[in-house]
């Protein structure tokens, strides 16, 4: 039998010429809906109306997937592993393969969720990019997601795939939604349907552009802008009850939740560091200390 291939792909060909859209699922083996929207969007892209080519990708991290995990058996994250080493490690190899397909993409689009532990709002995003060309390009790809929130981040984060998209001016989008260890079918159709969009946009469908409203359009220059785990840590370990719902407005101050000892004798409020839109809940409820609990969009500073 030949060897297992790292990274394995689906491939759409267009009737027409065009561009090359590249669509990454499963960087994360514990994120489903991604790879079950890039399953689904297989069977929704037609040919005969494509124009140039689509490279999916359901699961990225094939390694991480078959343990049921979040990273590889080299513990390494492949979100932060870019651009990887052909002689490295599983998780450097397989980083390596998928920046050499960023490479040769015109595109990309990468799908995430928040995994087991924790689920997500749905939003997009893409990097603060210094190329002006490549920077609206990503505006205009992360808008026609059509979600309710669109975020452009720090340019300077390492190890991502929009890291070495940004490395080799191929402009790029990543997407959040869901999460929890389950495959919610609502995202799976979203994410699809949003890069279906995207492909309009980009002129590989011939077809209108439907803009869904906006909530929050929010870019923030900062360093560590878009580090989603920076903030709003467990104080101590125990039983993590939210006490807000994903796009909830916070203040800093209010309470997030608390945390609790076995026993529930012991009970510590935890508050919010920052002021803005709730994005992001831990759903996994007993954490360590200094794990991260929720993510918020600040949309004042």
């Amino acid at each position: 039998m030949p060897p297992k291939k790292l990274i394995e792909t689906i491939t759409v060909e267009g009737t027409q010429p065009g561009q090359h859209l590249l669509i990454f699922g499963g960087v994360h083996g514990d994120e489903y809906e991604p790879m079950a929207a890039i399953r689904l969007l297989k069977t929704q892209i037609n040919p005969d109306q494509l124009f140039g080519k689509v490279t999916l990708v359901p699961v990225v991290n094939q390694p991480a997937y078959e343990r049921l995990n979040r990273c590889g058996p080299d513990e390494l994250d492949l979100a932060r592993t870019f651009p990887g080493s052909p002689a490295g490690s599983i998780s450097q190899q397989i980083a390596a393969e998928a920046t050499r397909l960023i490479q040769s993409a015109d595109y990309l689009i990468d799908l995430h969720t928040g995994g087991v532990i924790s689920k997500l709002a749905p939003f997009s995003g893409y990097t603060l990019h210094s190329d002006p060309i490549v920077l609206e390009t990503q505006r205009r790809m992360a808008r026609a997601f059509n979600l309710p929130v669109v975020w452009g981040t720090s340019a300077h984060l390492k190890g991502r795939s929009l890291s070495a998209a940004r490395d080799h001016r191929v402009p790029a989008i990543y997407a959040e939604w869901s999460g929890g260890s389950g495959c919610d079918p609502e995202a799976v159709s979203g994410y699809a349907a949003g890069c279906l969009s995207v492909m309009s946009e980009l002129k590989l469908l011939d077809r209108d552009v439907e803009l869904k409203p906006i909530l929050h359009h929010i870019e923030d220059d900062r360093q560590e802008s878009g580090h989603l785990q920076l903030q709003n840590h467990a104080p101590v370990s125990g039983f993590f009850e939210p006490a807000v719902r994903l796009m909830d407005q916070v203040h800093v101050g209010d309470q997030l939740g608390t945390i609790s000892s076995v026993t529930g004798d012991e009970i510590l409020p935890v508050t919010a560091t920052q002021t803005g839109v709730v994005l992001g809940l831990r759903t996994l409820p007993y954490v360590k200390q200094d794990e991260w609990l929720a993510v918020i969009l600040e949309t004042k500073r």
